[in-house]
């Protein structure tokens, strides 16, 4: 608990500081880029100050163009860090709206491009990942974890079916990525923070097929789960 109350007094201002980046820099470049980068030096310097390493594997399996959506199980806060850095191109989250409402971090997000999912209601849903969807169609590459929360064990979670209905509006390649050692460097709802390696792994790309959802949906899940470590 030591550990992680002393670095979240290095962690907060340390957000302030890259999102005021990103919020600066985007009033002079419209294409993301700029906040990219605030978002890997944030992520960079966040897992340097905990003591954590990062291990990525599979990168040959990333198309070097067009977009994609990567999707992978989802462990801890650290994911965000972790994937930003091992992805090697430019690509947007797909993140719930009310974080757009946080003063300063919030702007930075949308100066970078991300998409706000809002989930308050059906037909917002809906409307808001068809807009998603036109995004990712244009050439927006994005993230999604189809488990829709953090585990609490490090095994894989219930996919939710709205992640596979936007990958079949997009039409675009599915890239599944799996991540090992988030979950026990820090634990779902604990105030724990411990040193160690989180190791993200790229699997071939899954082409989409409309109406397929439910056949695309296990595809994926078999993808993520043959290279985790807990099952």
């Amino acid at each position: 608990m030591l550990r992680a109350c002393i670095y979240l007094l290095f962690f907060v201002p340390y957000t302030l500081l890259c999102s005021l980046a990103a919020v600066i820099g985007g009033l002079f470049d419209g294409s993301g880029r700029v906040g990219h980068a605030c978002a890997r030096m944030w992520s960079l310097g966040s897992l340097f100050a905990s003591r954590i390493r990062l291990e990525v594997n599979g990168l040959n399996h990333v198309p070097p163009e067009g977009p994609v959506i990567y999707m992978g199980n989802h462990q801890g806060n650290f994911d965000i860090f972790a994937l930003t850095l091992a992805i090697p191109r430019l690509f947007s989250w797909i993140a719930k709206e009310e974080l757009f409402k946080v003063p300063v971090f919030g702007a930075a997000m949308r100066r970078a491009g991300y998409i706000p999912l809002d989930r308050s209601d059906g037909r917002k849903a809906l409307k808001s990942m068809k807009q998603a969807a036109e995004r990712i169609a244009s050439g927006t590459s994005v993230v999604i974890f189809p488990e829709g929360t953090r585990t609490k064990d490090g095994k894989l979670l219930p996919f939710k079916r709205g992640a596979f209905l936007l990958a079949a509006k997009a039409g675009v390649p599915i890239v599944p990525f799996t991540i090992n050692g988030s979950w026990a460097i820090n634990p779902r709802n604990r105030l724990e923070l411990w040193p160690g390696t989180i190791s993200v792994s790229f699997g071939a790309p899954i082409a989409v097929k409309p109406g397929a959802e439910g056949e695309l949906m296990e595809q994926v899940r078999e993808a993520i789960a043959a290279r985790l470590e807990v099952h």
